[in-house]
């Protein structure tokens, strides 16, 4: 059973997730109040609308009966020096340790443990992110899948809050954008596979795809101009249009189509060195997110 994640963020796929601080903390502090810190954090992270891949596997699971070996992906972590990479490939990395610990692939979690190190150290946040990385090996090793779930829980929230407090805000955007396209790939991957209005009808979300393309689009130059950056934006406007035209539910066919933008690009991040053409016509320009 999964724990659920504290409320810092508005909703993804109608479900709240992510935390700074575990719920237990908040209620155990609640008479105390929280630091001016902790809310300038809790705040900031509550304004990006960002996702949590392990609720909706949660809520795909009780629709649907997923084949999770056939999602868990062998890849290994891009080789790359590029931060923006880096950053959205620690989202998919995530993502991709959900499935594994769904799919009980001991080997697999632990590899996506060390990469997660490894990237982590790359990015400069890596000295609080060890503990965790050591604790999803252990338990990977121990069949321990319930321990699982949760420290990747807080291995999620650890690296953005290692981010704030580096000054590296704006790749929580970009970790966060990786894990939420990687996780609406795998599951329009079973929704399509195994179709159901009510599984569907969790998918569509295209006012969440316009607002992380919004939260792109706001980075500082240097990253928004990156080329893997521009192909995610376009991707996230891309599966805004598709969801939009099936606004009481999704087909198997949209689904299937959904899956495939959201597929390349989460191989260009995945991809060593991933360097996308450029758009021979300029960037979609986003509309405005209707209420």
């Amino acid at each position: 059973m999964y724990k659920p994640f504290h409320s810092l963020l508005l909703s993804l796929f109608g479900i709240t997730c992510l935390s700074v601080l575990p719920r237990a903390t908040f209620a155990k502090d609640k008479s105390q109040g929280l630091t001016p810190e902790q809310i300038k954090k809790a705040v900031y992270l509550d304004s990006l609308s960002v996702p949590c891949p392990g609720e909706i596997f949660a809520a795909i699971n009780k629709v649907s009966r997923p084949n999770w070996v056939t999602l868990d992906r062998n890849s290994s972590a891009p080789v790359t020096t590029r931060r923006a990479q880096l950053a959205l490939a620690v989202g998919v990395l995530i993502t991709n340790g959900y499935i594994a610990v769904e799919a009980q692939d001991r080997q697999q979690v632990k590899n996506i443990g060390r990469d997660i190190m490894n990237m982590a150290k790359a990015l400069g946040v890596s000295q609080s992110i060890l503990g965790r990385g050591n604790n999803l090996i252990q338990f990977a090793e121990q069949n321990e899948w319930n321990e699982l779930r949760n420290e990747l829980e807080a291995t999620e929230n650890e690296v953005k809050t290692t981010m704030i407090d580096q000054q590296d805000k704006n790749l929580i955007t970009l970790t966060s954008t990786g894990a939420w396209i990687r996780g609406l790939e795998a599951a329009s991957h079973i929704i399509s596979n195994q179709y159901s209005l009510k599984g569907a009808t969790l998918l569509n979300e295209p006012n969440l795809a316009l607002r992380l393309a919004s939260n792109l689009e706001a980075l500082p130059e240097k990253l928004r101009n990156d080329p893997l950056v521009l192909s995610v934006k376009t991707t996230l406007i891309t599966i805004a249009d598709l969801l939009k035209k099936e606004p009481h539910g999704l087909s198997k066919a949209m689904l299937q189509k959904v899956e495939q933008e959201t597929g390349k690009v989460v191989t260009a991040i995945s991809t060593s060195d991933a360097l996308p053409n450029q758009p021979s016509s300029p960037s979609p320009v986003l509309k405005p997110i209707s209420q």
